[in-house]
């Protein structure tokens, strides 16, 4: 069975924003509370806390935008200027540690503590670009351990799997001109942020490593998982990563306030095992997952706790 981690720091719950907004403390609350209650807990290798500096940030994000978000928070701001994400005066911490949680859990995985690990954190963080936060999200948590594990332990290739219900487009333009980062991502379309097109490849070094699979409201496991097998599978046997990323985003999840999609909490086992199973063959086993979205909180905490089961081995 394999060493499974958890990375949750209780500080990101401080980070909040209206009454009644689906990006809420409860869900961090309602994910860790069912692992607790379903007894995974008592399985995972807990990781410590600590939060991202500017100089782990700025290995995404610029240092101008970095201190518009101190900036703006110090100011009491309820929403970044940059785009649609309600702040609150701890949400800059808040972000930092959801960066910090991954970079503990990208350590573990290379160190050898863990095989995989789970990182339940908010804000989300995949619809921020170097230099924007947007839909929610302020700093870019998986591009940050993709770019930490890349400068810290020379991991040559890094592939970044998203299944949010919702196109990463931030992700996307901070890698897509870098070949040295496979970017996969399913998701409903038409929907908001309006990007993801399949004919949206990459550029110049990036030219084919961004691979996006754009799916009509209604799609459940047969579009997904046919995605998966078909188009990630194929390029991952040439890609060959060193490190698996996932940006896991229940509101892909039937039943979510803010998608479409029909997917099962045993469509997200499914496709923990075959994510597993790439980071098994081409990455030494080594899987960071990073929570992204999903706002129905019963389902949320169903599906992670699904998630977590594939982790573990569980089939």
């Amino acid at each position: 069975m394999p060493v499974t981690a958890l990375a949750a720091d209780p500080g990101v719950k401080r980070h909040d924003s209206e009454v009644g907004h689906p990006e809420q403390p409860a869900r961090f609350i309602t994910v860790l509370n069912q692992l607790k209650s379903s007894g995974l807990t008592d399985r995972l290798l807990s990781l410590a806390r600590r939060s991202a500096t500017d100089d782990e940030l700025a290995l995404v994000h610029t240092r101008d935008y970095i201190a518009l978000v101190e900036a703006e928070v110090k100011e009491r701001r309820n929403q970044l200027s940059t785009g649609d994400t309600p702040i609150n005066s701890h949400s800059a911490e808040a972000a930092r540690a959801a960066a910090g949680a991954a970079l503990n859990a990208t350590d573990a995985v290379f160190e050898g503590r863990a095989q995989n690990a789970f990182c339940v954190t908010r804000p989300p963080g995949h619809h921020a670009n170097a230099g924007r936060g947007m839909g929610f999200c302020v700093f870019n948590t998986v591009a940050i351990a993709a770019r930490y594990a890349q400068r810290r332990y020379g991991a040559e290739r890094v592939l970044i799997v998203d299944w949010d219900v919702h196109h990463g487009n931030g992700t996307q333009d901070i890698f897509y001109d870098d070949g040295s980062v496979l970017f996969f991502s399913t998701h409903q379309s038409p929907w908001y942020p309006g990007t993801g097109n399949a004919n949206e490849t990459g550029e110049g070094a990036g030219a084919g490593t961004t691979l996006n699979c754009p799916l009509p409201a209604g799609t459940g496991s047969n579009g997904v998982l046919n995605a998966f097998r078909n188009i990630l599978l194929p390029a991952v046997e040439n890609f060959r990563p060193d490190l698996v990323l996932l940006s896991a985003g229940f509101d892909s999840r039937v039943g979510d306030p803010l998608g479409q999609f029909l997917l099962t909490d045993d469509d997200f086992r499914h496709l923990t095992t075959l994510i597993m199973d790439v980071a098994v063959k081409h990455a030494g086993a080594r899987l960071v997952s990073v929570l992204e979205g999903g706002y129905n909180l019963e389902g949320l905490a169903l599906a992670a706790d699904a998630h977590v089961r594939g982790l573990l081995g569980e089939v």
